[in-house]
C-alpha cells in the first residue's frame, strides 16, 4: 500500500490523510452509538464463530452447503472487522483521521470481501440448484474438490478485481480539506475528494460494479428460477415445503446483501448523498452481518439440532 502516492503539479496541496466526519453532528449521541455498535459487533463475531465451530465439530454438517456457510461466516467476521473497530475508536476520540495508505488498505480489504461474498452467494445458489434439480448427481457435481475450487475462485476473483480497482482509485490526487462524509473509506465518498475530473473513473467503477456484482446476481436468479420450477413439479405439499425450506435462509441473506449493494454501488455519483451513503453503509457493515447468524440458525433445523446436541453433550460432561 506504500505505493499509493498520487503525484500532482500546481499549487494545490495534496492530502496525506483523511478525516471522518460522519457522526460529527451527533456529538451528544456518540457514547450511545458506541455501545449499540459494540454490542452488534460482538454479537456478529460471536454468532459467526459459533456457526464455524458448530459445523467443524458436527460430522452431519460436513456437506457442501455448510462448507460454503463456514466460508461465509468467516468472511462476515473479516468484513465487519475491517470497518467497525476503527469506527468504534473514532466514536470515542476527537482525532478521527486516517492516513492515505491506511485508507487504501481498508478499502482494499473491504472491497475484496464484498466481491468475494457476491461470488460465494452465487456458489451457494449453485449448490442448492444441484441439490434440488439433480439430486442423483449431487455427490459427483458437488464433490469436495469442486467445492474447494468454487470457494477458491470466489476469493481469487475478489482479490484480483478489487486490487486493480483500488490501486487505480488511489492513483488519483486528493486535495482540499480531506474530510470524508462517511465513517470508513468506501469507494464513492473517497472518489468525491479527488481534485481532478473523475468522470472516467466513475464510469469504470460503475462498469466493474455492474459486471462483477450483477454477474453473480444473474447466476443466483437463474439458479432459483430453475429451483422454483423443479419444486413446483414435486407432487406432495410436504415435499415442496421441505425443498423450499432448504433455500429460504440463503434467499433471505441474498436479498439483504444485494438489496443494499445494488442501492449503494449501482447509482451514479450525483445520486449519492452523505446521509443515504451512511445509512446504507450501516446496513451492509453492521445490520446485515448481524442478521446472517440469526437467519442461518433460527431458520435452519439442522443447525438448531446440532447446537442442541452440542449443548446437551457439554451439559452431560459437566455433570460427570
Amino acid at each position: 500500500m506504500a505505493n499509493f502516492v498520487p503525484m500532482m503539479s500546481g499549487n494545490k496541496s495534496l492530502c496525506t490523510k483523511f478525516t471522518f466526519v460522519a457522526f460529527s453532528s451527533l456529538a451528544d449521541l456518540q457514547i450511545v452509538l458506541f455501545i449499540i455498535f459494540l454490542i452488534m459487533y460482538l454479537f456478529t463475531v460471536g454468532g459467526n464463530i459459533t456457526i464455524i465451530c458448530l459445523i467443524w465439530v458436527t460430522p452431519s454438517l460436513h456437506t457442501p452447503m455448510y462448507f460454503f456457510l463456514m466460508n461465509l461466516s468467516f468472511l462476515e467476521m473479516c468484513y465487519i472487522t475491517s470497518v467497525v473497530p476503527q469506527m468504534l475508536v473514532h466514536l470515542l476520540v476527537e482525532n478521527k483521521t486516517i492516513s492515505l495508505a491506511a485508507c487504501a488498505a481498508q478499502m482494499y480489504i473491504f472491497a475484496i470481501l464484498g466481491l468475494t461474498e457476491c461470488c460465494l452467494l452465487a456458489a451457494m445458489a449453485y449448490d442448492r440448484f444441484v441439490a434440488i434439480c439433480y439430486p442423483l448427481h449431487y455427490t459427483l457435481r458437488m464433490s469436495p474438490p469442486v467445492c474447494l475450487k468454487l470457494a477458491a475462485a470466489s476469493w481469487i476473483t475478489g482479490m484480483v478485481v478489487e486490487s486493480s480497482q483500488i490501486r487505480w482509485i488511489f492513483s488519483l490526487p486528493f486535495c482540499g480539506t480531506g474530510k470524508i462524509e462517511h465513517f470508513f473509506c468506501d469507494i464513492m465518498p473517497v472518489v468525491k475528494l479527488a481534485c481532478v475530473d473523475t468522470s472516467h473513473h466513475e464510469i469504470v467503477i460503475f462498469v466493474v460494479s455492474v459486471l462483477f456484482i450483477m454477474s453473480p446476481c444473474f447466476l443466483i436468479l437463474c439458479s432459483y428460477i430453475r429451483i422454483v420450477l423443479a419444486i413446483l413439479r414435486i407432487p406432495s405439499a410436504a415435499g415442496r415445503h421441505k425443498a423450499f425450506s432448504t433455500c429460504s435462509s440463503h434467499v433471505l441473506v441474498v436479498s439483504l446483501f444485494y438489496g443494499t449493494a445494488l442501492f449503494t454501488y449501482l447509482q451514479p455519483k450525483n445520486a449519492h448523498t452523505p446521509d443515504t451513503d451512511k445509512a446504507t453503509a450501516l446496513m451492509f457493515t453492521l445490520v446485515t452481518p448481524a442478521l446472517n447468524p440469526v437467519i442461518y440458525t433460527l431458520r435452519n433445523k439442522e443447525v438448531k439440532e446440532a447446537f442442541r446436541k452440542v449443548m446437551h453433550r457439554d451439559c452431560l460432561r459437566q455433570m460427570h
